[in-house]
């Protein structure tokens, strides 16, 4: 069943669907974990019902466009439909396919690039479930995603993502592995003093060495 949903930022809403994947804590805290520059384009890969975009733009209107990035068309129709329902036709674009597929226009196309990935590794009970793909590296993994990302990103664009924070060292390798350099880097856990369980990270492709490391966010789920 689908329902709208305000985003509790201004008059924005969302259409989520009931019986599919919904979005959690983790894509808005990646959301508000970058503030745009003038004239920022972004653009959300695996974008879901298009969460992390929207909430970015809705925090940053100075945003000059949102391009949203979602391989499952039932995900990527919400997407539209919420576009449609806070009249930001203009503003955003919700492109059906896979990250590894998008195409020869986009190249360096973006200052941004945000992306609440599939943060499992494949093979351990999710694949046969509808939406194992927003979970599980079944049809998308880290070092594809990061090529992806590096070849849509402009020279000096900025490419933030969350993931799980014992995959971190294996996160900094794929992007190294594409010249994008990791600049910015927090840990969220669910309380002080517990061991986080989410790693929010900022690269810059092509950035020199050199990475700022904030302070611990908590996050009560």
């Amino acid at each position: 069943m689908e329902t709208v949903e305000s985003l509790q930022i201004g008059s924005y809403r969302i259409i989520q669907d009931t019986e599919r994947y919904r979005f959690t804590s983790d894509a808005v805290l990646l959301a508000r974990f970058l503030k745009a520059k003038k004239g920022e384009r972004v653009a959300d890969f695996c974008a879901g019902s298009g969460i992390v975009g929207l909430h970015f733009y809705a925090e940053n209107e100075g945003t000059a466009g949102v391009t949203l990035v979602e391989a499952d068309p039932g995900l990527c129709d919400l997407s539209r439909k919420t576009i449609a329902l806070n009249g930001l036709e203009g503003r955003f674009t919700a492109e059906n396919m896979r990250v590894q597929d998008v195409p020869a226009r986009y190249n360096e196309a973006f200052s941004l690039i945000l992306c609440n990935p599939p943060y499992e590794r494949e093979g351990t009970g999710f694949e046969k479930k509808r939406d194992a793909a927003c979970r599980k590296e079944i049809s998308l993994t880290l070092g594809e995603l990061c090529a992806a990302a590096a070849g849509s990103l402009k020279f000096g664009g900025r490419f933030a993502l969350c993931l799980r924070a014992d995959r971190l060292s294996e996160l900094f390798s794929a992007l190294r592995a594409h010249a994008l350099e990791p600049k910015k880097l927090q840990f969220v856990a669910g309380k002080e003093g517990a061991k986080p369980y989410l790693a929010l990270v900022s690269a810059v492709k092509g950035g020199r060495l050199g990475l700022d490391v904030l302070p611990e966010a908590h996050n009560k789920k």
